[in-house]
């Protein structure tokens, strides 16, 4: 709207174009900057807070209520995307990109007058410190202290633990993280009010136990960056989907940029149908509530990322191979007697494989990691899409370096019917099944999470009292 913010017109006769001042670049790239500040500060804090006003953790009757939470917050959030992409992206086609920020602005506007007048109405939990701080001290002092040997199992006095806190000594797993709440000289390191002297010389149990919580959950969280290196593959199907026929009627067509809205509306699909249809079902029929746990589905997510893969090979090898038979090997701006539709499967696999697992992962994260740490509970799948756009980078550029060698076309080549894209997909369904394979190492040696209890525990909550009596008497015995 402020004409002296970019450079002027170039010149139609001379084809010479200015380029932009240094503060015209630097408004231009505040602005950016501006928008990922404000887009790191949303996205994971929004979740984390929206989960705050409906933890039910202490609850066992109402443990689907995050899940439920959780499902919904990713189908807005799709169908969000689905406006943007179609109703935003139409305004500013047609009426200007000066039209098409304006109401992007008024809507921001919109969304921050609506959060604070509902501000009063909010369950607001204020931290108490840095938790990245914390994690620092744990493993400063636990360096300082390895030369430490460790108390007697019985003596819980000789870790210090905060005054109201139920954990009065740490857990044996990562137990060299444990010196760091050894009490050396009780006079000197415990401070009147019962904190410690020096944060950077002694630590609280909780302290320990949140960072090895975070390490635990962290060979998990792993095993979503190749789902995220898959469903970060934007460019191959636009090109795919220019050389097909993307007609529907004999005058509308989708463009090749708008197929991966397939994604999004089978993502949407799934956590309303999943919600509000299959549970419901699925409980009606069994006589009881019915509950998929978290693992369960992301590994279904992860299985079906590598079906996903697997498709896109199969679907790019018979475009690859109709091209060549249609003689447009030199020509990849030919369109091919082939429906993009075919496209269409792929899309949806990634859309269900996101739904299974990102929304897993993040009401993993949540229920695994203690109340304290649910900003970075949520910030971590966020986290694992950010490492694998990097990733699939480099995933791009190696396999371009090594198939280019010797002056050979390059799989990932601009001509997409010269390339070998098909056999890219394959490397990325190979690695998809060994990172699968990867996830059932993982879960095994995680163990049961919070929505697996034991039989023990089913029992006192009362959602099945006919296995009380079916327990041992020595099982009783040896877990109270």
């Amino acid at each position: 709207m402020v004409p002296e913010s970019k450079p002027p017109t170039c010149d139609l006769l001379t084809q010479r174009c200015r380029s932009p001042t240094a503060a015209q670049m630097s408004l231009l790239i505040s602005s950016f900057v501006l928008i990922s500040i404000g887009a790191g500060g949303v996205r994971p804090c929004s979740l984390a807070f929206g989960a705050d006003q409906l933890d039910q953790r202490d609850n066992p009757k109402n443990d689907r209520v995050l899940e439920s939470f959780f499902g919904w917050y990713y189908a807005s959030a799709a169908i969000s995307v689905l406006i943007a992409l179609t109703g935003i992206v139409y305004i500013q086609d047609h009426l200007g990109y000066r039209v098409g920020f304006g109401v992007s602005a008024i809507l921001m506007l919109l969304s921050v007058l609506l959060f604070f007048i509902a501000s009063p109405l909010y369950l607001k939990l204020n931290p108490s410190k840095s938790l990245l701080t914390g994690f620092m001290q744990v493993m400063v002092v636990a360096y300082k202290n390895r030369n430490l040997t460790f108390p007697l199992p019985d003596s819980t006095g000789s870790y210090h633990h905060r005054r109201d806190s139920n954990i009065v000594a740490p857990t044996h797993k990562l137990r060299f993280l444990n010196k760091a709440c050894i009490i050396k000289n009780p006079g000197q390191d415990i401070a009147s009010d019962g904190s410690a002297s020096n944060p950077w010389s002694l630590c609280a149990v909780e302290q320990v136990e949140e960072l090895k919580a975070l390490i635990k959950v962290l060979p998990l969280w792993s095993t979503g960056i190749i789902m995220s290196i898959n469903l970060s593959q934007n460019s191959f199907p636009v090109l795919q989907a220019s050389s097909m026929d993307r007609h529907l009627t004999t005058k509308f067509q989708i463009p090749a940029g708008s197929y991966g809205m397939f994604n999004i509306i089978s993502l949407a699909l799934w956590v309303i149908l999943y919600d509000r249809a299959i549970l419901p079902m699925a409980s009606k029929l069994k006589g009881k509530p019915v509950r998929f746990s978290v693992k369960l589905r992301m590994g279904i997510g992860l299985f079906l990322t590598c079906l996903a893969m697997a498709v896109s090979a199969i679907v790019e090898n018979a475009r690859r191979r109709k091209a060549i038979r249609e003689g447009f090997l030199n020509n990849p701006h030919a369109v091919l007697n082939m429906s993009a539709l075919w496209l269409v499967p792929q899309f949806c696999l990634n859309g269900l494989a996101e739904a299974f697992t990102a929304i897993g992962q993040t009401e993993f994260f949540y229920s695994e990691l203690p109340k304290s740490m649910s900003s970075i509970a949520a910030a971590l799948f966020g986290l694992g899409l950010a490492v694998a756009n990097l990733l699939a980078s480099v995933v791009v550029s190696i396999i371009d370096d090594i198939t280019s060698r010797g002056g050979k076309e390059s799989w990932v080549s601009s001509n997409i019917n010269k390339g070998r894209i098909d056999s890219y997909y394959w490397v990325l369904t190979i690695l998809s099944v060994i990172n699968l394979l990867y996830y059932f190492v993982c879960a095994w040696a995680y163990g049961p999470c919070g929505d697996q209890p034991t039989k023990l525990t089913r029992a006192r909550n009362g959602l099945r009292k006919e296995e009380l009596a079916n327990l041992g008497t020595k099982e009783m015995k040896g877990k109270a």
